[in-house]
C-alpha cells in the first residue's frame, strides 16, 4: 500500500489497514525509525491497548450462513477491504 505525504507533513492511513490492526480514531502510534541494512524505515506501533474481542460462529440473520463476528463494537472488514491487503499478496 502506498501513501502520500501531505504540504502538511502527514498521511492517512488506509482504512483497510486500520481496520486490520483494530486501529482507531484517537489511539496513539508511537513513531520509531529503525536503521537496518545500510536502510531506514519508520515503524508505528499502537500505544493503547488493544482491546480483545470474543469471537464466535453465528448463523447471519440475513442469508442463514454461518459468519465469524467480534461481538459489538468489533471493527467491520468488508469484502472490499480484504480484497485491498491481499493485493500485493503473492
Amino acid at each position: 500500500m502506498n501513501m502520500r505525504v501531505t504540504s502538511d507533513g502527514q498521511i492517512a492511513l488506509p482504512e483497510a489497514l486500520l481496520t486490520r490492526l483494530g486501529i482507531r480514531t484517537g489511539d496513539t502510534l508511537k513513531a520509531t525509525v529503525v536503521f537496518e541494512d545500510g536502510g531506514q524505515r519508520i515503524v508505528l506501533t499502537p500505544e493503547q491497548p488493544q482491546e480483545k474481542y470474543e469471537l464466535k460462529i453465528i448463523t447471519d440473520p440475513a442469508t442463514g450462513w454461518p459468519v465469524l463476528s467480534g461481538g459489538k463494537g468489533a471493527p467491520v472488514l468488508t469484502s472490499e477491504m480484504v480484497a485491498e491487503l491481499l493485493v500485493d499478496f503473492p
